[in-house]
């Protein structure tokens, strides 16, 4: 056996000038987004899902079951399709009806499960649901979306290009729920299978076969097939709030994983010493391919939309250079840092795309199979040298300033969903959720004591800073582990948060609503089910119609 030679790479970009709000906020998803992974891996190790029921009237009420094969499981989704009020139709978390639901189910169901299944999923929240359940999910149609389609369908058309470029989708989902939400599976049942051990595995395999129940919906309702070009530019929408945010707090570990396989994947390609022609040539269509997909993109949000334009323009005067010239793609990057976040962040992701040899094998690592054990050794000399290294965007703030603590995360208790309340307007502080690191971070500081002790004989008297020590513990060997911001300052947006998660998830067309929600499109380009043994088929970055 040989031994192994890890691949050249330059030095990772420094946790201070990734991990801050702003740059996260300028994320594009990337060839190691979770959605493209999957798609390759069910290309490699699946099979094309099959509709084994399909109950459906001719207005598309009623069931229907997909089942596919992937690494040697086979998993069901079972969809249940019913009539909506238009006064019924919500992408808020509190609705209580939606157009269609569905269940990954783990197996095949029998007539008897299809039945619990048809009975609970629509309940979403109020349902009953069991081991089998890998995940849960529903969705409201695009209306206007939807009724063009099938119009043309039925008359013998194709839908209009520009109009489905326009939406992109003809549901989208508000929720996928997975790790034993509502009494499904916990995530430990399958988290060591093939195929579903890397984080949000199930739940990307439930929006793509979602997209595929989508298109044998409206064909059905149509009476006609959709044309394949088409087909593959409607992807599967989401609405996503504060519910999301959060998450990238509470997991340190794996926010460090995730961040540190990009940062790895960037340092690889950037070692790089030579191109091939056929990288060079590439790199060019993919620049061109890109600046396509900014012309595509646009929302209704001014700032946001002036902020797209900017992004064109800018895009547009990147110069790629000589790219035959040696270390082009380091010369490359360190000239764009000139350039704004936006500008850099899809350089990144571009950057990406001709090395999947180089950069394909770091997916292994988009989990946290370990997780961090806390330890009450030491002394807490160790944890004021980590504070002063590491932590110093946390420690100097005043979060006695109003403007330093001017928000609060809290639990809504009807929907046990995370909100964001303005602490000097409303009532609510004292149930805050522990959100606010950074002045966490800054009390221990205060705290610790200027003669060494022992760290458990300090935590015996200040128990309230176990969770910032173990999160000081944590950053020693996960560097990417923090957001460093201050979460609850009046300048604090979740929106960037937002944008940063569902970027990993592989989200494009982000057309954010407020600071405090999003739409965005899932799976726009992929591969459809008789794509999945064609190669070209899994290049759907920067989707362009």
């Amino acid at each position: 056996m040989k031994d192994f030679i890890a691949p050249r790479q330059t030095a990772l970009r420094a946790p201070r000038d990734v991990m801050r709000l702003s740059r996260m906020g300028a994320m594009f998803p990337t060839r190691l987004s979770f959605l493209r992974v999957i798609t390759r891996d069910l290309a490699a190790h699946g099979t094309p899902p099959e509709t084994t029921l399909w109950d459906m009237c001719g207005a598309g009420y009623g069931r229907a079951v997909f089942i596919l094969t992937f690494h040697g499981h086979t998993y069901s989704l079972v969809a249940i399709s019913k009539s909506l009020e238009d006064d019924q139709r919500s992408d808020r978390v509190i609705a209580t009806a939606w157009d269609a639901a569905f269940v990954l189910y783990d197996g095949i169901p029998d007539a008897t499960e299809l039945a619990r299944i048809e009975a609970q999923a629509p309940q979403q929240e109020a349902g009953r649901f069991s081991e089998k359940d890998l995940v849960l999910s529903r969705a409201n149609k695009s209306v206007r979306l939807w009724a063009h389609v099938v119009t043309a369908l039925k008359t013998g058309q194709q839908p209009d290009p520009d109009f489905i470029n326009k939406i992109g989708y003809l549901m989208r989902t508000t929720a996928v729920y997975g790790n034993g939400k509502f009494g499904i599976a916990d995530r430990t049942q399958f988290a060591n299978r093939p195929g579903l051990s890397m984080s949000f595995a199930a739940e990307m395999l439930t929006v793509w076969l979602i997209r595929h129940f989508t298109h044998a919906l409206v064909e059905h309702v149509g009476g006609a097939k959709l044309d394949p070009t088409l087909k593959r530019h409607l992807g599967i929408g989401n609405a996503t709030g504060l519910g999301m945010a959060p998450f990238l707090v509470s997991h340190p570990v794996l926010l460090n994983n995730w961040m540190m396989v990009r940062e790895t994947a960037l340092a690889r390609v950037r070692a790089v010493p030579h191109l091939s022609p056929d990288q060079q040539t590439q790199l060019k269509s993919l620049h061109a391919q890109a600046a396509n997909h900014l012309a595509q993109w646009n929302v209704p949000d001014p700032e946001h939309q002036t902020r797209i334009e900017t992004l064109r323009q800018d895009w547009t005067a990147l110069d790629l250079g000589d790219l035959s010239a040696p270390h082009v793609i380091d010369t490359l990057w360190q000239a764009a840092q000139a350039a704004s976040s936006d500008v850099q962040e899809l350089l990144f992701s571009m950057l990406l795309e001709p090395f999947d040899d180089l950069i394909d094998g770091l997916t292994e690592c988009l989990t946290d199979p370990f997780g961090h054990a806390f330890e009450n050794t030491g002394t807490t000399k160790d944890i004021m040298q980590t504070l002063q290294q590491n932590f110093a965007w946390a420690t100097q703030p005043d979060y006695s300033a109003p403007e330093n603590c001017a928000q609060f995360w809290y639990v809504s208790e009807e929907k046990r969903e995370p909100r964001l309340g303005q602490r000097h307007e409303e009532p609510g502080a004292d149930r805050e959720s522990p959100l606010d690191i950074a002045r966490r971070l800054q009390a221990l500081a205060n705290d610790l004591p200027k003669q060494s002790q022992p760290l458990a004989d300090f935590l015996t008297k200040h128990p309230e800073h176990l969770m910032a020590i173990e999160r000081v513990q944590i950053a020693r060997t996960h560097p990417y582990s923090e957001i460093q911001d201050n979460l609850i300052a009046d300048t604090c947006r979740p929106i960037d948060m937002l944008r940063a998660k569902l970027s990993l998830f592989g989200a494009t067309k982000f057309d954010p609503k407020s600071t405090l929600w999003t739409r965005i499109t899932l799976a726009q380009g992929a591969p459809l089910a008789e794509d999945l043994a064609d190669p070209d088929a899994q290049n759907w970055w920067c989707p362009v119609l």
